[in-house]
């Protein structure tokens, strides 16, 4: 089994995240090595370099995470240091007592292991001195803040492009579903061919879900964002149409669903399926347009109406009713009443 999915990522962060990162690292960099004369002020750069993350919300908690740990590490470092010494087996017991203190202080991941790193350095690398652990604990603090503020003053990442995207997708593959759905309905269809069908509908789920996660990171984004109130409106109509996408996916998928568990080769020339597969095909013509940017609630021709079949072909009735009662409320959806 290949190693390199679990080494790369199936996307990358921008460039501009690459370029704000290295302003930071250098800033701090440059700025620590004045105030405090050291040659290589890691603790700053390090701080500079995990602060500057896809959203300011995330710089905020990774700053207090940094900060938080490395007080923590150099304290006991320092103190360790001034009654044992800087041995290695010193380095060694101060890592694990470190992790210790971690658990049992029930700390995030963030701040759990920084403190070791912090405790180790100092103990390798620095001198067992107050003024030493002191500069160092400020040394971070100016890092993580070079960090933060870069991360606010260079254009503050705001992650709605993928959530937009997430949410097209969504509405491209319900509507991709229910064609299916029509297509089967109107041909004589093979059990592996709707048996493939349930499948690829069952797969609605992760796509809602990915779109799901998208927005989640969007509206994240704009935690604490200076620029929030431009970028908000757009967000919130991508949640709205996820909503209203999250429960087409479920009817599409029973519906498919019945049709899988009920077919019958006369289902075709039955008057009613013949409508029903017809209001699908309309159905994901508006489920498309849901999906366009540039096309407004209110411009979205409302193509699907309500069926009315007075006597159910006696073979069919249960698939036929199943079918009517699940597309009434894929209109709801469609329309946007509340009447799902």
């Amino acid at each position: 089994m290949s190693l390199l999915p679990s080494i790369r990522s199936s996307s990358r962060s921008s460039i501009l995240q690459v370029l704000k990162t290295s302003v930071a690292v250098i800033a701090a960099w440059v700025l620590c090595s004045l105030l405090f004369g050291q040659a290589a002020p890691i603790f700053a750069a390090i701080a500079a370099l995990l602060v500057v993350q896809p959203s300011v919300n995330q710089s905020i908690a990774k700053g207090l995470e940094r900060s938080v740990g490395v007080i923590l590490g150099v304290v006991l470092a320092y103190g360790i240091g001034f009654v044992f010494g800087r041995s290695a087996w010193v380095v060694l017991a101060a890592i694990v007592l470190a992790l210790v203190f971690s658990w049992a202080l029930k700390l995030g991941p963030g701040s759990a292991n920084q403190i070791p790193i912090s405790a180790m350095l100092v103990l390798s690398l620095g001198q067992l001195e107050v003024t030493y652990a002191v500069d160092r604990i400020l040394e971070t603090i100016i890092g993580a803040a070079i960090g933060l503020a870069v991360n606010v003053l260079i254009v503050p990442p705001v992650l709605l492009q993928p959530a937009h995207l997430g949410v097209a997708r969504l509405a491209r593959e319900v509507a991709a579903a229910m064609e299916r759905l029509a297509d089967a309905l109107s041909v004589s269809t093979a059990s592996a061919d709707l048996e493939a069908m349930l499948v690829k509908a069952r797969g609605l789920r992760a796509t809602r879900d990915s779109a799901t996660d998208a927005v989640a990171r969007g509206a994240e984004s704009l935690t604490l964002n200076p620029r929030r109130s431009r970028h908000r409106t757009v967000l919130e109509g991508d949640a709205l149409l996820l909503a209203r996408l999250t429960i087409l996916v479920t009817r599409v998928l029973g519906m498919t669903r019945a049709v899988r568990d009920n077919y019958r080769p006369s289902l075709i020339t039955d008057p009613a399926i013949v409508e029903i597969a017809e209001e699908l095909r309309r159905a994901a013509h508006d489920v498309r347009l849901l999906g366009r940017e540039e096309v407004t609630t209110a411009e979205i021709p409302l193509l699907t109406a309500p069926l009315q079949i007075l006597r159910p072909n006696e073979e069919h009735w249960i698939l036929i009713g199943s079918l009517l009662e699940d597309l009434r409320r894929v209109r709801a959806e469609i329309v946007g009443t509340e009447d799902s």
